[in-house]
Parts: structure tokens; C-alpha cells; sequence
């Protein structure tokens, strides 16, 4: 599964979010300065960012599971702390 959202979070502190998000549950795997790709038992996760019109950060995240599997859950997860960290007024509404 592949999920986009677009932030106003700067790439730099995405990334640092990752880490500190997905490294509690999976090993890093891989190291790029646009990107990271964690493992584990669940499946393998990839978050890449890239800037998007000078104030825009593009954050895609990318599981290698099916639709609903626990490395998803964690993947939309991540992307609505994402949100909740540029707007800190969202209300987090899904089950994750």
C-alpha cells in the first residue's frame, strides 16, 4: 500500500518523526536523506519526503503488506501524527 499526504512540516523534522515513530517498533533498514525504510516481523515500511513548492513537504509511505495489516495500520498512523503535529487542532478520528 502506498499513502501521500502533504505537510507544511519541513522534510528534516519528518524524517526525525520516523525515526522516533517507527524505530520504537521496526529496525531501520535503510538510510537516505530523503528517505528510510524500517523492517520487522510485520513487514517492511518506507517513508520517503520531498520538498513541494518551497513550502510544502511531500511525504509518501509505502508498506509492502496488503491494505489492513498491522505495517499499514502503522503507516496511517504515522501520517495522521504528521497532520496532528502541523495542525495541533485536528482531532484524530480513525481506529489505527
Amino acid at each position: 500500500m502506498k499513502y501521500f499526504h502533504r505537510t507544511s512540516i519541513p522534510p528534516e523534522t519528518v524524517i526525525d518523526q520516523a525515526n522516533a515513530f517507527f524505530g520504537r517498533r521496526l529496525a531501520p533498514s535503510e538510510e537516505t536523506s530523503s528517505g528510510r525504510r524500517y523492517s520487522g516481523t510485520i513487514g517492511q515500511i518506507g517513508v520517503r519526503v520531498a520538498a513541494e513548492g518551497g513550502h510544502y513537504t511531500l511525504v509518501t509511505v509505502e508498506t509492502n503488506q496488503p491494505g489492513e495489516s498491522e505495517a499499514d495500520r502503522l503507516a496511517k498512523q504515522f501520517l495522521t501524527r504528521v497532520h496532528a503535529l502541523a495542525e495541533p487542532g485536528h482531532v484524530v478520528r480513525g481506529a489505527y
